[in-house]
């Protein structure tokens, strides 16, 4: 998804490091065999004796002289193989070069004529001008090409992720990783001047309740015990708190055992920041300052304030908590235009508690039957039952319900001259997610997203728990939000009705983080942790570490977590998080690169007291 456009490869360099010129001869990148990147190669070089190294790209054998185009980190730059300037033994032997191939070279920098210079080529002004090479890493035909032409399909992408390292040559993933590293050390620069401390916590860890199934490791040492690795650094950001280190981050590896899909995987990467003495206006604003510090490295300013909707608002005008702002489309109640009618399925609805909302779709009568259809389909996939169908025609409401409906109620559900209004009828858990999704599906199929606008928002005042079909308690966030101090007195009595201090912050419909202050005290600790149906014994053997540590003086804090894969993803205008992470897996959770996961020979699981399940 083309969501942003990036500054060209050269600009992904240091900025604060000058040009070079003929008169300084190496660059950052120069070595005992290397003076320079190729790539790196501009007309301010010429007359420049340089040494390079790189893979060959592309060759042109013109019958006694050759070019290449010699591959490196910042680009192509284009070798020549001439009898003016180069032994014929070097040329015979250059001709013979096969793609992909590694090789070093002496030569000079020269100004190719105007008519052969290469607009496309950041190098193309110039040239190298071999005296010799040599051949330092041998290559094969490669199982996938490198060098693409325009308009050229890449190969399937699971043959692309099995040949990794040969995918990992092309210069989109390459630009896509040297975006993620500046993000990366931007968010450092950004966090350490504002007093953050950079501290690592335990990958070996303790299952925790973060929602999802965690990755297990067994223990060798002390059999039929088991460490999990961590869906996050939660609980020792805490402690860090609770210890007095007052201001921490991390760019932190976690792990969830879940299903996969284009914007997840099971190991990903996030940017974990946690400080004490500390309010949700100052975790936004923080927030706020670092995201467009972030942006700004891929060339792009963004608002100093974000819009804010309260998670109930949210739901109730979109159907979401991540809502795209971009464009409209508003969800409105129409029970009461349907109640009274006999209309079959709104009455149903209605005498079960549920409600009839829907979205009026400017210029949607134009939609064909098909196309409704087909919207009608994303809206069961989310649950519905089906899609009730308004439109207004040259004689007033059409459609299948419209004759159930008195004119005041026609009027009343405001459907314009050529609108379409869809309607879906129950309760809030069905009605929300089917028209978020034909909210999301309309706006694409009749081109009112805005691909050049940015949206930002914060969601706060999501609810602390959600009630469970079997009657239980469970927590939106995690069991470690703290609740708004206003609706405490609701826990016993409605803890439905509690707000928690959390917020999301999301861009363009996609959450990129969320947070929370924390719960300091350890009596509510104890009180919200029984709420969700955990005993005082089982908590204390799970969190007993936490709850100690609350115990012994906990100041008020709180943080966020953003996603770093998530973040560089939409900066690098890429349509999966697969290109912005080198080794990613597949969306069955498998790395075709290393063929992981696999089996353990018997001799190492008996090592780990452990023995697998046969059919």
């Amino acid at each position: 998804m083309q969501l942003l456009n990036l500054t060209p490869l050269d600009a992904l360099f240091d900025p604060h490091i000058p040009a070079l010129t003929s008169t300084a001869p190496s660059s950052r990148f120069a070595t005992a065999t290397r003076s320079h990147l190729g790539g790196e190669l501009r007309a301010s070089h010429v007359g420049a004796k340089v040494k390079l190294g790189g893979w060959v790209h592309r060759t042109r054998n013109l019958g006694g002289i050759v070019f290449l185009d010699l591959r490196d980190r910042a680009g192509l730059v284009q070798v020549s193989f001439d009898p003016k300037w180069t032994p014929a033994d070097v040329i015979e032997r250059a001709g013979k070069l096969g793609l992909e191939t590694v090789i070093t070279l002496e030569g000079e920098v020269a100004a190719r004529p105007v008519e052969m210079r290469n607009a496309e080529m950041e190098a193309g002004e110039i040239e190298v001008r071999a005296r010799g090479f040599q051949i330092v890493g041998p290559a094969e035909t490669p199982a996938i090409p490198v060098a693409r032409g325009k308009g050229e399909k890449l190969p399937a992408e699971e043959l692309r992720l099995k040949h990794r390292n040969l995918d990992l040559r092309r210069f989109e993933l390459q630009k896509n990783l040297i975006l993620r590293h500046r993000l990366q050390q931007a968010t450092r620069r950004f966090l350490d001047e504002r007093g953050f401390l950079e501290i690592e916590t335990p990958i070996l860890t303790k299952p925790t309740p973060e929602g999802a199934r965690d990755y297990v490791v067994p223990s060798r040492v002390h059999p039929g015990e088991f460490y999990a690795l961590p869906q996050s650094p939660q609980l020792y950001k805490q402690l860090l708190m609770i210890a007095g280190f007052d201001r921490y981050f991390q760019i932190a590896r976690c792990f969830r055992d879940e299903d996969l899909r284009a914007d997840r995987q099971p190991e990903f990467t996030q940017i974990d920041i946690e400080a004490s003495f500390i309010s949700p206006e100052d975790i936004i604003s923080l927030t706020e300052g670092m995201l467009a510090v972030l942006f700004q490295e891929s060339g792009h300013d963004i608002p100093p304030k974000f819009e804010r909707l309260s998670y109930a608002d949210a739901m109730e005008r979109f159907g979401s908590d991540r809502p795209d702002l971009r464009y409209a489309l508003e969800l409105f109640d129409a029970s009461e235009a349907f109640r009274g009618s006999e209309f079959g399925i709104a009455n149903s609805a209605l005498a079960a508690g549920g409600r009839v909302r829907g979205i009026r779709i400017p210029g949607g009568a134009t939609l064909s039957r098909k196309q409704v259809d087909e919207i009608e389909l994303v809206a069961k996939s989310a649950g519905a039952g089906g899609l009730i169908r308004l439109k207004r025609g040259a004689s007033g409401l059409e459609g299948p319900a419209a004759k159930f409906l008195s004119e005041s109620a026609a009027q009343r559900l405001a459907v314009g001259e050529g609108a379409l209004c869809l309607l879906v009828a129950g309760a809030e858990h069905v009605t929300s997610p089917a028209l978020d999704r034909v909210r999301q599906d309309v706006a694409q199929r009749l081109s009112m997203v805005p691909e050049d606008k940015r949206s930002f928002l914060w969601v706060t005042d999501f609810p602390l728990f959600i009630r469970e079909q079997n009657g239980g308690l469970s927590s939106v966030h995690h069991p470690f939000t703290a609740p708004n101090p206003e609706d405490i007195k609701f826990l016993d009595s409605a803890p439905e009705k509690v707000r928690a201090l959390a917020y999301d912050v999301v861009f363009n419909g996609t959450e990129l983080g969320g947070g929370s202050i924390r719960i300091n005290d350890p009596a509510l600790q104890r009180k919200v942790l029984s709420l969700l149906g955990i005993d005082s014994q089982t908590a204390q053997l799970r969190f007993g570490f936490l709850l100690d540590a609350l115990s012994v003086g906990a100041p008020p804090h709180g943080g966020i977590a953003l996603g770093m894969d998530r973040i560089a993803m939409m900066l690098a205008g890429a349509s999966s998080l697969r290109d912005v992470i080198a080794f990613p897996k597949t969306t069955a959770a498998r790395a075709l690169f290393e063929n992981a996961p696999s089996a353990v020979p018997p001799e190492d699981l008996r090592d780990l007291h452990l023995q697998t399940m046969t059919n």
